[in-house]
């Protein structure tokens, strides 16, 4: 799957910024700046690389790659030497050999008559590697490149490092723009890979929107014949792209695997977790935790509801990584010994409750997206909610805040399965539901896969609905 799909609006705004440097190129700041940030793997370089087929200027493309920073810097002048910049000779020349040398350098190459595009890829190591990097990109921008007509492009993946570069603390703040690049939705899916609504939000579940994943899913595929020509291959990218992330993102001593992966296969209570990984201690599991978090691999919610609770409930956040962790990575041993038949058959043995659950997020999403429809207002916060116990758990809440909610504007149920239809009795096991969360006669949606075959619901969405919502 070669063509390149979806990232319209995320293209349109490169597009109109370098429009802007264009218009401006005459003015004594013509210079704009965007930090583009996105989980690794998501397509962020793949997007600029598109775009810069698509703009047609002088262009320079560094990746940091971690190295000491005199590798670094050999590096950058070899990719300058390959650029397209008319004067990329004149660097080769100099080889400067600190980081503020290499940038008023490379500020003097660039045209002084036409646009350029100067793109950092995986700036949070130049951050972590050089001293003072901040401050040394924040005084070439103010005294070199925004008085250059030139579009600069700061990409990274460690999320938490690419706020703090703009935060207003630091020494680049509001230098920039900031561009967030999430993965395909699954409307991308179901026009790059000829899928009906409810396989779409399949394939979302399982390769988490990646476009390198997602590269390799036959078009008009089901998620079966998937699943079975990527277990049937150990390098394919559904079986290897969490583990190289993960490699590259956490520091093996720190990540916490053990937390990972009991969060992966399903634990959801700090205490459960703390048992499946091992009986680690609380202090071990809240340094883990607060990383996990912090690196926005693992969400932590709270119910939604008009009363403050302390149940609170971990996830990962990545769809991908989710399924990786719960089907694939503890059989990797048989699937490289190309038995991914037995993986295949574990999968579908469990796919049917773990995509229940799984999709939740998800449907969530959407409804955030969709909504105001019919009766139904706009609404700011879309969550569950859940007792202690989980003798009462509603799948869908809408509110005007999160966690404590101020106004309650529906309650709902989700029911992801093939054949069975949301009925008179989830509808009654709604209702009850509710009743324990709130006295007021607030509306009930349902959210089906199959359909629905009763009254008494304000709103109804199946996955052509939510599909509608991206």
């Amino acid at each position: 799957m070669d063509r390149f799909v979806g990232r319209a609006r995320e293209l349109r705004v490169l597009q109109d910024t370098l429009a802007e440097v264009q218009a401006g190129r005459t003015s004594a700041q013509p210079g704009r700046c965007v930090l583009i940030r996105g989980r690794r793997r998501v397509g962020k370089s793949s997007l600029v690389e598109e775009f810069l087929r698509r703009a047609d200027v002088p262009a320079v493309f560094f990746t940091a790659a971690g190295l000491p920073a005199d590798l670094e810097l050999a590096e950058l002048a070899e990719v300058v030497a390959e650029s397209t910049l008319p004067d990329r000779a004149l660097f080769a020349d100099e080889r400067p050999d600190q980081w503020s040398a290499a940038l008023r350098l490379l500020a003097e190459v660039l045209p002084d008559d036409r646009p350029s595009v100067l793109v950092i890829d995986e700036v949070p190591y130049l951050m972590d590697r050089v001293d003072a990097f901040e401050g040394i990109l924040q005084r070439t921008w103010d005294r070199l490149f925004s008085r250059k007509p030139v579009l600069l492009l700061l990409i990274g993946s460690d999320l938490s490092m690419m706020e703090a570069l703009n935060s207003y603390d630091r020494p680049f703040h509001q230098r920039g723009r900031e561009m967030v690049v999430g993965p395909l939705s699954p409307a991308d899916l179901a026009d790059m890979l000829d899928l009906s609504p409810a396989v779409a939000f399949d394939a979302a579940l399982i390769t988490g929107g990646l476009p390198l994943i997602c590269r390799e899913w036959p078009r008009g595929a089901s998620h079966w014949r998937f699943l079975a020509k990527s277990l049937a291959d150990p390098t394919a990218a559904l079986l290897v792209s969490a583990e190289r992330s993960l490699a590259a993102e956490f520091p093996p001593q720190a990540m916490g695997t053990e937390v990972l992966r009991a969060i992966g296969t399903g634990e959801r209570t700090f205490t459960n977790i703390a048992r499946a990984a091992g009986g680690i201690s609380h202090s071990t599991l809240t340094r883990a935790l607060e990383l996990l978090i912090d690196k926005r691999i693992v969400a932590a919610e709270l119910p939604l509801s008009l009363r403050p609770s302390k149940e609170r409930r971990y996830r990962i956040a990545d769809p991908y990584l989710r399924f990786w962790l719960n089907f694939v990575d503890p059989y990797m041993a048989e699937i490289e010994r190309l038995r991914g038949d037995l993986t295949l058959a574990r999968i579908k043995t469990g796919w049917t409750s773990w995509r229940g659950r799984a999709v939740e997020p998800l449907v969530r999403e959407s409804l955030a997206r969709l909504l105001p429809v019919g009766d139904l207002p706009a609404t700011p916060v879309v969550g569950a909610y859940w007792t202690r116990s989980n003798d009462v758990e509603i799948d869908l809440v809408g509110a005007d805040r999160e966690p404590v909610a101020k106004e309650l504007y529906f309650v709902g149920s989700i029911k992801w399965l093939e054949q069975n239809k949301f009925d008179a009795h989830d509808l009654i096991a709604l209702q009850r539901h509710r009743a324990a969360l709130t006295n007021e006669p607030v509306p009930l949606v349902a959210v089906s896969r199959a359909g629905i075959s009763c009254a008494g619901l304000e709103a109804t969405f199946g996955p052509e609905d939510l599909l509608a919502a991206w």
